[in-house]
């Protein structure tokens, strides 16, 4: 299934989500490779199966295979950190949070992509789950590499619009 398919295959309550694909997938703030290993870590992470397709479509012509698997790394390391972190923040107590968590993450040494692109694919993901511990670290490590906040907004458009369109899946699967 092709992206086109996808937005087309959309209902007409989920208008928006059609309009906001179409201009985010035509957005000029962000790389090529940041834009689409975006859109393709955001909807691994939702785990939404006609989404992943149909991105993964659209980003093989875009992305080499090692940024795809880069992408497939920041939504797998994202997946492990946002339940390990937010759970520790979210916990009364706070000695937790100044332990080693013990897991290995060697992922968020991307060498396969600039760590700009991974960083920005993390903080996706991490809006994408919800985790705001995650969401300041990303930021705040893109921010030392002076990534401006209009391309931190842009990603996180990325990581609203595809939780929005697994939200219209998942409804028009569940509905009789």
């Amino acid at each position: 299934m092709s992206l086109q398919s996808l937005r087309d295959a959309l209902p007409a309550y989920a208008a928006d989500q059609k309009h906001n694909l179409i201009t985010l997938s035509e957005e000029q703030l962000l790389s090529e490779q940041q834009k689409w290993g975006c859109f393709l870590a955001c909807a691994y992470a939702t785990g939404q199966a006609r989404l992943i397709a149909a991105l993964e479509s659209e980003a093989s012509a875009r992305l080499t295979p090692a940024a795809r698997n880069a992408a497939k790394s920041a939504a797998t390391i994202m997946a492990m950190n946002t339940v390990y972190y937010s759970a520790v923040n979210q916990l009364n107590n706070h000695d937790y949070r100044g332990q080693q968590p013990g897991l290995a993450m060697t992922a968020l040494s991307q060498k396969d992509v600039d760590k700009i692109d991974f960083e920005l694919w993390a903080l996706a993901v991490s809006a994408v789950r919800q985790c705001g511990v995650c969401l300041n670290v990303h930021e705040a490590e893109l921010h030392k590499r002076n990534v401006t906040l209009e391309r931190v907004q842009a990603a996180l458009r990325i990581a609203a619009v595809i939780s929005a369109v697994a939200a219209v899946i998942a409804i028009e699967s569940a509905a009789p």
